[in-house]
């Protein structure tokens, strides 16, 4: 995320399921009023992949998720769904999926958000290093049969 001010819903969304969940609960730890509309569920979902980025879809295997939906005081709905089992982790997101379509969203961009995608591309640029160390480079040497 170039931008650290500002978060699309969807980069919000995906920022919020991708956090650490003791982590989102030391930025978050408080929780506004809100009532629940679909209580932390867990499922599963079936994840898909193709082969090169650009090939035919296929099956990969299922994911465990949990959801949950909430709404506000002031009648606005949140959503989430985290990877895993954490019915805590489901509900602190889609409490703050609805703060953030509120007055509340500039003060948990900068105290949530921010610090979240700057730890997030942190731990991505760390996890590039260490596999940009296993690298192996091949090359054809050119036998000189003149």
């Amino acid at each position: 995320m170039s931008n650290l001010s500002s978060f699309s819903r969807a980069q919000s969304l995906g920022l919020l399921a991708r956090a650490p969940a003791e982590r989102l609960a030391a930025l978050f730890p408080e929780a506004a009023a809100h009532t629940v509309l679909r209580g932390p569920e867990t499922g599963a979902v079936m994840v898909r992949g193709r082969q090169g980025g650009t090939g035919a879809p296929f099956n990969l295997g299922e994911m465990t998720v949990t959801r949950c939906s909430v709404r506000l005081a002031c009648g606005t709905d949140g959503h989430a769904y985290v990877q895993g089992r954490d019915k805590a982790h489901a509900r602190r997101a889609a409490v703050l999926d609805a703060l953030l379509q509120t007055a509340e969203a500039a003060r948990l961009t900068a105290g949530v958000l921010a610090p979240l995608a700057a730890e997030e591309t942190a731990r991505r640029a760390t996890r590039a290093a260490k596999a940009a160390a296993t690298k192996v480079e091949f090359f054809t040497l050119v036998r000189g049969e003149d």
